[in-house]
This record gives C-alpha cells, sequence and structure tokens, in this order.
C-alpha cells in the first residue's frame, strides 16, 4: 500500500490519482451511505424480530419466558466479541470485515425463517382434536371417531423436524448478534478516519438517526407481514379460516425474515470493494502526498499485541471505574435500558391483551409511535445541550428532571385497563366442567372461543354446549345456535368477548408516547456525563464497557425477566397433544399490575441513580474531568475557585 502510494506521487497529476477517485468506493460520502443501508436492514432485522416474538410463541406454543429469551439471545455473541472487535480496531481490512458481518446476518436471517418450511402446516387446536366432520367443535352426544387424526395431527407436533424449531431460532439469533458485532463499530470508526473534521459529525449524526429510526421500520415491516395468514404459501385463500380478530390467528412471521435477509445481503456487497485505506476527504492529494504519515498510521497499531491489550484490560477498566459518576450514570442508563427491553419485546402483545386488538394494530401502535416519538426526543435533547451548553452538574440535573416526570407519566398506566372478562371454568373462578355440556365430550385442548349472547365466553362451541352451526354463502360461520350453558337467546358468535377496554386505547397510547419521548431526552446528556467525567485516552474504552454492560445487565435478562412475570399471570394454558403449549387466557388485572408495575421499578431506579450523581458532583465542588497530561488519573476542578477555567473547559468540549 505504500508502495502505491510512492509511485502515485510519481505521477502528473490529472491521470492516475484523478481516475481513482473517480471511484464511488474512494468517497466517504458513498461510505456512508452504504453504511446507513446497512445498519437500516441490521436494525430492521432485530426490530422485526421483537415485533413478531408474540406470534411465534403461539405458532411454537412457547411460554412467554421463552420467548424473552429468545428475544435476548442475540445479545449473548455481541457481549462475547465485543472485546476482541475493540482490539482489533484498524488493524484489520474494516469494509471486508463489515462485509463479512453483514453476510452473516443474512445468513442468521434465513435461518430463522427456515421453522416455517421445516415444520408442516399450522394446526390448531381444534383441528387437531376434532375436524373429521363439517360440524368442527359442536357438542355431540357420542364421541367422534377421529383418535387415527387426532394421533397423526400430534405426531407431525412431535416430529425431529418440529424439535429443532425452538434451537434454529436461537442459532438464529446468536449468528444474527455475532454478525452485528463489527457493523456498527468498525463502520464509525472508518468514517471517523477518512471524513473531515467539519463533515464527521454530520456523517455520525445520519448514522445515529438511523439507528433509532431502523427498529421502527423493523416494527412497521412487522405490522405489514403479519396481516398475510402463516401459511399462505400453503394454502388457497379458500382454506384460510381464520381471520386478523380470532385469537388462534397467527401472521406470516417468517416473509419479514426473507426480505430482510435480501436487503442484507445486497447492502453486503459494495463492502467487497472499498479500499482498507481511502484518501481523506478534507484534502486527498496533500494525504497521499505524506507516505509516511499514512504508514505510520497503517502500522501503528501493530505495535500492541493481543496479550498486551488483555493485559492492560484490567488495569483501564479500573481506572473507567474509578469514577462514580461514570458508575452512576451507566447504572441509570442500565434501568432505562431494562425498561426498553421489555416495551420493545412485550409491548405489543400487552396491548392486543388489554385493549382486545389485533396483533398487527398492536405491533404498528408501537413501531409507528413510540418509537418515532423516542427518536424525536433523542434529538431535542441533544439540541437543548448544544443550545444552552450545559455542563456536566446541568445534564445531571435535566436527566433527573425528566426521569422524575416520567415517573408521573408513567405511574397513571397502571390504572388504564379492565379485568379479564368473565369465561366460563376459567374466570373469575376456576371452576370443574359445567353440568350443562355433561354429554359433550369437549376435548381438552379444544380452543376455539365463543361469546354468548349472555356476556360470557367459553374456550369453544362445544364448552358452550352448543348443537348448531349457521353458515353465510361462503361456509364462513356466523353464529353457534342451541347452545345449552348460555343464558338468554342460547346462542353465541365465534370470537372472544374482549376485555371491554378498546376505548382507553387512545389516552394509553398517549401516556405511552409522552413518557416514551421524555424518557428520551435523557440519552444525550447522559452519553455527555460519560464522556466528560473519564480520561481523554479512556473515552472509547469507557463506551465500550458501557454497552457491554448494558447487554449483561439489561438486554440480555431484561426480556427474560419480563417474560417470567408475564407467565405467572396466566390462568389458562393452552394444552396439544398432552403438552403444555402458550398461555390462553391472561389475569388482565395482574398483567398489567406487573408489566407496566416493572418499568415505573426501572423508572425510580434510574430517577435514584441519576439523584445521586447531583449529590456526588455537588459534594466535589464542580465538574470532575480528567486532565490531557495526566495518565488517566484525575483531577477535580473547582468551579468556586476557577469559574473562567471549568467554562471555558466546558465549552470547548461541547
Amino acid at each position: 500500500m505504500v508502495a502505491n502510494n510512492y509511485n502515485m506521487n510519481a505521477v502528473p497529476a490529472g491521470s492516475r490519482p484523478l481516475a481513482r477517485h473517480r471511484s464511488p468506493f474512494n468517497s466517504i460520502k458513498f461510505f456512508v451511505f452504504c453504511h446507513s443501508l446497512l445498519q437500516l436492514a441490521q436494525l430492521l432485522v432485530s426490530g422485526y424480530m421483537k415485533s413478531s416474538i408474540s406470534t411465534i410463541e403461539r405458532r411454537y406454543g412457547l411460554s412467554s419466558q421463552k420467548s424473552g429469551l429468545l428475544a435476548a439471545f442475540n445479545e449473548v455473541g455481541n457481549t462475547v466479541l465485543i472485546v476482541f472487535v475493540s482490539f482489533l480496531g484498524s488493524r484489520v481490512h474494516r469494509p471486508r470485515f463489515i462485509g463479512g458481518g453483514a453476510l452473516l446476518a443474512c445468513l442468521a436471517s434465513l435461518l430463522m425463517a427456515m421453522p416455517h418450511f421445516l415444520s408442516g402446516q399450522y394446526e390448531y387446536t381444534d383441528r387437531i382434536s376434532s375436524s373429521i366432520d363439517n360440524s368442527t367443535g359442536l357438542c355431540q352426544s357420542e364421541r367422534t371417531l377421529n383418535t387415527s387424526l387426532s394421533n397423526q395431527s400430534c405426531s407431525l407436533q412431535e416430529s425431529p423436524a418440529q424439535r429443532v424449531v425452538y434451537p434454529l431460532l436461537l442459532l438464529g439469533q446468536l449468528l444474527l448478534g455475532i454478525g452485528a458485532v463489527p457493523i456498527q463499530p468498525f463502520g464509525i470508526s472508518y468514517i471517523d478516519d477518512y471524513a473531515s473534521k467539519k463533515n464527521s459529525p454530520l456523517y455520525l449524526g445520519i448514522l445515529l438517526a438511523v439507528t433509532s429510526i431502523g427498529p421502527a421500520f423493523g416494527f412497521i415491516t412487522g405490522s405489514l407481514m403479519l396481516r398475510f395468514y402463516v401459511d399462505f404459501d400453503k394454502l388457497s385463500k379458500d382454506q384460510i379460516e381464520l381471520n386478523h380478530e380470532d385469537l388462534r390467528w397467527v401472521g406470516a412471521w417468517w416473509l419479514g425474515f426473507l426480505v430482510a435477509s435480501c436487503l442484507l445481503f445486497l447492502a453486503a456487497l459494495p463492502y467487497l470493494f472499498f479500499p482498507r485505506n481511502m484518501p481523506k476527504e478534507d484534502d486527498a492529494a496533500d494525504v497521499e502526498s505524506r507516505p509516511d504519515t499514512k504508514q505510520q498510521q497503517t502500522n501503528q497499531p501493530q505495535e500492541d499485541s493481543l496479550l498486551q491489550f488483555l493485559k492492560s484490560f484490567p488495569r483501564t477498566a479500573l481506572r473507567t471505574l474509578r469514577s462514580p459518576v461514570f458508575l452512576l450514570v451507566v447504572l441509570a442508563q442500565i434501568n432505562l435500558a431494562a425498561l426498553l427491553s421489555g416495551l420493545a419485546t412485550f409491548m405489543a402483545k400487552f396491548i392486543e391483551r388489554q385493549f382486545s386488538q389485533t396483533v398487527p394494530f398492536s405491533t404498528m401502535m408501537i413501531g409507528g409511535v413510540c418509537i418515532p416519538l423516542a427518536v424525536l426526543g433523542t434529538v431535542l435533547g441533544g439540541a437543548l445541550m448544544r443550545r444552552f451548553n450545559i455542563s456536566v452538574r446541568g445534564a445531571s440535573k435535566l436527566c433527573t428532571a425528566v426521569i422524575l416526570i416520567c415517573v408521573f407519566s408513567a405511574t397513571p398506566l397502571l390504572l388504564i385497563g379492565c379485568s379479564t372478562q368473565k369465561v366460563a371454568e376459567v374466570y373469575p373462578h376456576r371452576t370443574s366442567a359445567l353440568s350443562c355440556r355433561a354429554g359433550c365430550h369437549c376435548p381438552e385442548e379444544a380452543f376455539n372461543p365463543v361469546c354468548g349472547s349472555d356476556g360470557v365466553e367459553f374456550r369453544s362451541p362445544c364448552h358452550a354446549g352448543c348443537n348448531g352451526i349457521e353458515t353465510d354463502s361462503n361456509n364462513k360461520t356466523t353464529n353457534y345456535t342451541q347452545c345449552r350453558c348460555v343464558g338468554g337467546l342460547g346462542s353465541a358468535f365465534p370470537g372472544t368477548c374482549g376485555s371491554g377496554c378498546s376505548h382507553l386505547l387512545l389516552p394509553f397510547v398517549a401516556l405511552l408516547g409522552l413518557t416514551s419521548f421524555v424518557a428520551s431526552f435523557s440519552q444525550t446528556p447522559s452519553y455527555m456525563m460519560i464522556l466528560r467525567t473519564v480520561a481523554v485516552e479512556d473515552k472509547s474504552f469507557a463506551v465500550g464497557v458501557q454497552y457491554m454492560l448494558f447487554r449483561v445487565l439489561a438486554f440480555m435478562p431484561g426480556p427474560v425477566l419480563y417474560g417470567s412475570v408475564i407467565d405467572k399471570t396466566c390462568i389458562l394454558w393452552g394444552n396439544k397433544c398432552s403438552k403444555q403449549t402458550s398461555c390462553l387466557y391472561y389475569n388482565l388485572d395482574n398483567f398489567r399490575q406487573r408489566f407496566l408495575g416493572l418499568q415505573v421499578v426501572f423508572v425510580c431506579g434510574g430517577l435514584l441513580c441519576f439523584l445521586l450523581t447531583i449529590v456526588v458532583l455537588r459534594k466535589r465542588g464542580g465538574l470532575e474531568e480528567p486532565q490531557p497530561e495526566s495518565k488517566g488519573g484525575y483531577e477535580l476542578v473547582k468551579e468556586q475557585k476557577a469559574p473562567e477555567i471549568a467554562s471555558s473547559k466546558e465549552k470547548v468540549q461541547t
């Protein structure tokens, strides 16, 4: 590479260098464009996974704890490898590593869709138990001889292909996390190396914006894909009996992964052609005329071996963790990150159950309302820091104020909701089988909810004691008649009675959006607090430690914790082939209080940590700022004794 630079210096201007510069792959602007597309595709997969998690849970009979583990599993590979990525830095061909990571993420996305093609047709419980005649699920005085059909369906559920579904999903998530490791760190460092000082903040701002809106695109994509039936590729339109309002509906969760894998593949191709080093944007010719400088930039990192890096790791970590402000801010951010992990993974499911909404609509509420408001809050928080040149103490007060507002906006959410609808034999009291259907021989796994004319919901027409059925011209069921367990008219219509809380959806989403908007104001100020309270040479390391703690303490355990809390509110588990599947009915009061209560706990934890930063900074009398000439130590700047110095330093760093 250096030799080539010497040869180029001997070539007259206007020949080879100009031809080289005409290539878009020697333009940092084109790299920013490609990297924005790649990050959008990669984060789309991550957001889409969370938007589809409740659908996957229903399709394969997973508990919320299992689905939470699945949602968090991509952080495992990411956490393990992030330290080595921080060591590699510019020692490797960064564009090719980014492209390789993107191709691995593409493969992972394909693996995520594979279970749909390996497993058979989606068989909801009503089909397994009694689909041998046209009167599916009705009360019958004699047990239908459908044993062979049931055994055949159960043998499909227990086939080797079906048993590898969950491990395959976990493997896909693991590879997705590994593939994402080099994308953002290498991309940011590459841009920072070759962009001009003037344009570098703009380029990084573009990437951060894409990072914020990427998950929103994932949720919106999920809302669109889940409108299609899961087996639309295997069944004709006339064969699809369910609709969006049916609790047994499963959308085409796999389709979005195929789309995302195609996008990732296309986005990865340009990285195979970007050079390891490209001309500096501000004055490329001048940079090329100084080969000694470039050689020093290329070869300098090679002086440190991996062994030396690992030896220095504990010392650097200890030096960074000496700052109490750094620790408190990171702990506050961990609380907010844990809150975010639960909201992103299970809030769509909460809206679906609490307000009797469809899965696509619930997903759209998260991707179309909450995430965009959070992005707007992050941008305005950064603008506020820049406009008023806020110091570290000011940033700590700002973070405390906005999180305090979050407590007041999040607490009323606990009160917005309704109790579980009355379900015979399930809620409000778990009773034995009703005598009115004693001779119906209803299968244990039957689940085809119907709402009686008296307002009571039943697990199936059989459980309601229905003997008749009414259909329309398309042979679609419109009503069940002669229902012995239903009072009044003795009829029932297909579908759930609902919680009766749909009118409360608008105020709930408004408060939830306000909470997301206000909480995101603290993101930029808290980052600035971290960058201003560690040694200059440790800033990159501090950010790496911060992200690692996010994954280990928030993004990995968070979804599993939320899933466990949700599972404890289940009042009726599904049963398929004598095995427990996903939850059919929740105690909605407990669901709301525990799910949202846990979020309030995390908000209060973040508030406490930010309050302690104010106390620490006040006791120290000012801004804790490392001196450039110090070797990682800290020197306390007393604002009372030297206000002019402290003020000038804050302005320079801002």
